[in-house]
């Protein structure tokens, strides 16, 4: 078996067994055996409920004022009322994404010796059985090259598939009818539910699905089936389309009309073109971390021998690589309609079941799904949510105008298709005003990594500066300290106790750390970017003021870094969120070679948060301690992170989930960020480009001792390939698409590097450069 798939000698008998495939707009996870196979349904855009005006119950300063002075004469009780009363919408018809339908597969005969396999390097999904000593085949893809999920079915012998197939509604409209020639079923849904919204708004969708017989056999529908008997070979074409962004009724015939032309191109081509479109992607990178014997096993038997200590196995480490690159090209692509969400582009039909829908969460969860995107050289993913920022950004500007009486654009805690940035309908974790700020930033990673100058002038600048123009008007001095500071917001979604020894679980305050970070880096950039591009002179005279005024990061009495602008008790020492840290990673504040103190601080609350009791082990926060521990050039801890990650915290997929209880669920539920999380930082522990360094190797464990990889992105423009051996670096070729500047770092050696545009530089373990040219493509 090829390292590079996921493969199952047994059935999937649940959704959280099945294999995923997406084109990055529709996905299907697919799970069955011989006799039944399922492809869960989903569409990036099927959501419930709509855009509508927000209310807002403050006058906007005065109120602010008002509200402010609670905190700053350390009233929060009353303080936490007021803002209940003027800072808390109630939720409307916020909306939820929803899974579509089930096509559901029923075969005819059993089988036996069942084996599943998702392929890596293809995205195709298969299964093969045997019925009687003849082998029966399926393979599935999802192709963005021609907007359709297709499947072949096919035997070794004559006449050997036999199958109906029908569609199972997945909301509360769900229609679907044959087409009188029996070949084809059509449906229409919409995306109904009454937990986020009215159940009387949300989403259209139509599409169908078309079935062929190749080499014989019959094909009848009636009663909402398509039933195939006798067939050597058939093949399904499936396609949706919503009514999302869309005005007039052309878009009810985009899928029929796509499952035509897919059926005209013929399969072989097909499944070309999708290889084609999807490898050309997923090959930049390649990644290799060492041989194991127990890379011959099946993913779950791996999996299972992790959980149990077994880590002799670095080969899965890269498998978990790959993967989560494969579900960023599976969910996000250039032209995709919305970014990644909560569940990625998949949807397990329980977290949009409950209170925390299926969302953009703005917290850390969509912001850590795109951590990998630039680093593993998939910037083009990027794009959709850079759209979805500029949407964020216009619909902003009425919440900051309604709920603060200021200039500029804020968003939340949380957002859906629509863009939606009021504060959400609970202050306790609801009032975070730099939700929008925090996803924002990734304009500023996506041009750090490309230096993309038209990208930075029309898109990056304009959004950032309009974000900075609400922080200045925003943001007040503290009477009491001086500083400019937030507030009242959260730090996500943490509490604190006000008074030395109260029980008292207070969420709002001024200044919080997170807040001021992510602040300060966007003064910092815009600033950084008007003097470059010779704009707005009054605006980088007021940023200046401004950044002078900021807070400093803080270390408290216990040695550890402040969450907050003052050095509460934590109510929850055990607490998910690692917010405050954010200046550790993803950010770079803090770096054990310029603030060596800070540094030593971040790993104290670190070693707080892993040793207090009952610590929430969530699978977003072990990839943010993995990440962490990496920026703190800790190896061996990252590591553990890694394998807890994988080993404890990932369905036998390899979807990683969060654990029953937290947030009030009752099962374990897939959430993406895991992977996403996980996959950055697997890529920072071998290429860190951030405070005007290339690290290469920096948090490189044991277990890793002798390994490669090619194709990894680093800022400036920069791509790396390294090669290592027993934990020595043995060389590298660092390929340059722009012409600058930077500091290499290898174990503490360091270097000079000026590199120009279309030219690679190999590196020895010396750190000595020597040049060659090469064309760029």
């Amino acid at each position: 078996m090829s390292e590079l798939k996921l493969w199952y000698d047994k059935p999937a008998v649940k959704w959280s067994e099945g294999l995923p495939v997406g084109n990055g707009r529709a996905a299907a996870m697919v799970y069955g055996g011989a006799q039944r196979e399922i492809w869960n349904i989903t569409e990036l855009t099927y959501w419930s409920g709509k855009q509508e005006p927000i209310p807002s119950g403050s006058t906007g300063k005065e109120d602010l004022t008002r509200l402010r002075q609670y905190f700053f004469e350390d009233d929060y009780q009353e303080g936490e009322k007021a803002a209940q009363q003027l800072l808390q919408p109630s939720k409307g018809n916020f909306g939820t994404n929803l899974p579509v339908c089930d096509v559901v597969l029923e075969f005819a005969n059993e089988g036996e010796k069942v084996v599943r396999e998702l392929n890596l390097e293809s995205a195709i999904a298969t299964t093969t059985y045997e019925h009687k000593g003849t082998a029966i085949h399926r393979e599935l893809f999802a192709s963005h090259a021609d907007g359709v999920i297709v499947c072949r079915l096919w035997s070794d012998l004559p006449e050997g598939i036999s199958f109906s197939v029908r569609l199972n509604g997945k909301t509360d409209f769900f229609q679907s009818w044959n087409e009188p020639e029996g070949e084809v079923l059509n449906f229409k849904g919409q995306a109904l539910e009454r937990i986020h919204s009215d159940g009387e708004c949300g989403v259209s969708c139509q599409g169908g699905i078309r079935v062929q017989a190749i080499g014989g056999g019959t094909i009848r529908g009636d009663s909402g089936t398509i039933e195939v008997v006798n067939a050597r070979e058939a093949v399904l074409y499936f396609a949706i389309e919503t009514d999302y962004g869309f005005i007039g009724e052309d878009w009810r015939y985009a899928a029929s009309n796509r499952i035509s032309l897919a059926q005209a191109k013929g399969y072989d081509k097909l499944r070309a073109d999708h290889i084609a479109d999807y490898y050309s992607l997923y090959s930049r990178v390649k990644l290799e971390l060492g041989e194991s014997e127990q890379r011959l096993l099946p993913t779950d038997e791996r999996v299972r021998l992790l959980a149990e200590g077994h880590d002799e196995d670095p080969a899965l480490y890269a498998l978990f690589f790959q993967y989560g690159r494969y579900l960023t090209i599976c969910g996000a692509r250039e032209d995709s309609p919305l970014p990644l969400n909560l569940q990625g582009f998949l949807n397990d039909d329980q977290a949009c079941r409950m209170d925390w829908t299926c969302d953009y969460h703005l917290d850390i969860n969509i912001e850590m799904n795109y951590y990998p995107t630039e680093t593993t050289h998939l910037s083009e993913s990027h794009l959709p949510l850079m759209r979805y920022i500029k949407m964020l950004s216009e619909n902003g500007k009425s919440a900051a105008k309604d709920f603060y009486g200021c200039e500029g654009w804020v968003a939340h805690t949380v957002s859906n298709a629509w863009g939606f940035s009021a504060p959400a309908w609970q202050t306790t974790w609801g009032l975070n005003v730099t939700g929008g700020l925090w996803i924002a930033l990734h304009l500023r990673d996506h041009y750090e990594f490309t230096l993309d100058e038209k990208f930075l002038s029309e898109t990056a600048y304009p959004i950032l500066k309009e974000a900075a123009a609400f922080f200045l008007d925003y943001m007040v001095l503290h009477p009491k300290l001086d500083w400019l500071v937030t507030g009242p917001s959260i730090s996500p979604e943490n509490s604190f106790h006000a008074a030395v020894g109260s029980k008292l679980h207070n969420h709002l305050s001024m200044g919080t750390t997170l807040d001021q970070v992510l602040v300060s880096d966007l003064f910092e950039f815009c600033l950084e970017t008007a003097e470059k591009l010779g704009l707005d002179e009054a605006l980088q005279q007021q940023l200046r003021q401004a950044i002078g005024k900021l807070p400093p990061l803080q270390i408290g009495r216990n040695g550890q870094l402040q969450e907050w602008l003052e050095d509460y008790e934590e109510a929850q020492p055990e607490h998910r969120h690692l917010s405050h840290l954010h200046s550790l990673c993803p950010a770079y504040r803090i770096t054990p070679q310029l603030t060596p103190e800070l540094s030593e601080a971040a790993r104290v609350t670190l070693d707080n948060r892993q040793s207090s009791n009952n610590h929430e082990d969530v699978e977003f926060t072990v990839a943010a301690f993995a990440g962490c521990f990496s920026r703190l050039h800790d190896g061996e801890r990252a590591y553990e992170q890694i394998s807890h990650l994988v080993g404890q915290l990932c369905f036998d997929n390899l979807l990683s989930f969060s654990k029953p209880g937290i947030g009030g669920a009752e099962a374990a539920i897939y959430v993406a960020d895991g992977n996403y999380g996980g996959t950055a930082a697997i890529a920072d522990m071998l290429l860190q480009s951030h405070a005007g360094e290339l690290h290469l190797l920096p948090a490189l464990p044991v277990k890793w001792s002798s390994g490669q990889y090619s194709g990894l992105r680093a800022r400036g423009a920069l791509e790396v390939d390294l090669i290592w051996s027993e934990g020595r670096m043995a060389g590298a070729v660092v390929h340059a698409f722009a012409s600058g500047s930077t500091v290499l770092r290898q174990a503490g050696r360091i270097a000079p590097f000026e590199y120009e545009a279309g030219c690679s530089y190999s590196i020895d373990s010396e750190l000595r450069i020597s040049q060659q040219v090469f064309v760029e493509n």
